[in-house]
């Protein structure tokens, strides 16, 4: 695939963000990242979470992640300062979105508490912003339909971890107007990233098609036709893989995969996408991946350490 210039996207939009105002809602790891990146390209984020501790540890996540580009020399100190310097942090929306002209919601993969900020948002911010979503598979129409605005709904979803990956999904939902996508492609640009357009269907791209093949892998270890080691190195050196699936869901959350395979089931009615029973189980048993310390692999001595749960050790 081709990189996009901006001279490709060529927007007539009266939607376009001329003024560098955003604002961010949820400073968890989707959120602070893309807080980064923003600020990071002189816009003015005001960043929201309801939790004034969240967002200290945002901000210090941000600094970390600011200094490792420091580090690799694609940052300088001065560039580093500046980004931080366009950060603000706020717990209540009524007090960060009054004179943005995008806000990006960046919440808890859940439909409901989507729909709960969206009306917020619909009714604290200017008539003319636009509102996007970072949701991975949730429907634009759906989460579009609680606002007054729904031609001036789209989704955005960034890539994990967002300053490194340059990948963002442009989701139309089934009312976004065509200048509204077109402003959001050559922001995405703008932001050194590489936007690519697709329609509101469960699952969008990415996790359409990711999700089975992490679900397969489960399931693959469910049936017993082989361990996670064996699988994850098969589909590294098999088939390029910079992660197996099984370590990638574990990166993921196993709760995050197992609530986007629920939308594709729901949403397609297929049982191709039904969640593995290991999935379900582990999910229950608390057992999501990185953040709990445990999934596939533990991470009792740090994430760059590929060490099995005792579970899946074969005896």
């Amino acid at each position: 695939m081709e990189n996009i210039s901006e001279t490709q996207i060529k927007s007539s939009s009266s939607a376009k963000i001329s003024k560098g105002l955003i604002a961010v809602i949820g400073s968890g790891t989707m959120g602070n990242g893309i807080a980064h990146v923003f600020a990071q390209k002189n816009y003015k984020v005001n960043l929201v979470d309801i939790s004034e501790e969240a967002l200290k540890k945002a901000l210090i996540t941000i600094n970390k992640n600011l200094d490792r580009q420091v580090a690799k020399a694609t940052l300088t100190e001065e560039g580093k300062k500046s980004a931080l310097a366009n950060i603000f942090t706020f717990t209540k929306m009524e007090d960060a979105l009054q004179d943005r002209e995008l806000i990006i919601e960046a919440a808890t993969e859940n439909i409901d508490l989507k729909l709960k900020i969206f009306r917020q948002m619909d009714e604290l911010s200017p008539a003319g912003a636009v509102l996007a979503t970072n949701t991975s598979s949730i429907s634009i129409t759906k989460i579009a339909a609680a606002t007054k605005r729904p031609a001036q709904v789209i989704g955005m979803h960034f890539m994990n971890p967002v300053p490194m990956m340059k990948l963002v999904e442009i989701i139309n939902g089934y009312a976004t107007h065509a200048d509204v996508t077109k402003a959001i492609m050559e922001l995405s640009v703008k932001l050194d990233k590489i936007p690519v357009e697709v329609n509101d269907y469960p699952g969008f791209i990415a996790n359409r098609i990711l999700m089975p093949m992490i679900n397969e892998a489960i399931y693959s270890l469910y049936e017993n036709v082989a361990g996670v080691y064996e699988i994850d190195t098969v589909m590294k050196l098999g088939m390029a893989h910079p992660m197996g699936p099984l370590q990638l869901a574990d990166f993921i959350g196993l709760d995050v995969c197992l609530s986007i395979l629920n939308v594709l089931h729901d949403g397609f009615g297929n049982p191709k996408y039904a969640p593995c029973p290991l999935l379900v189980n582990m999910v229950t048993a608390g057992k999501l991946g990185i953040k709990s310390g445990e999934g596939f692999y533990s991470y009792q001595h740090g994430t760059k350490d590929l060490i099995l749960a005792e579970r899946f050790v074969r005896k």
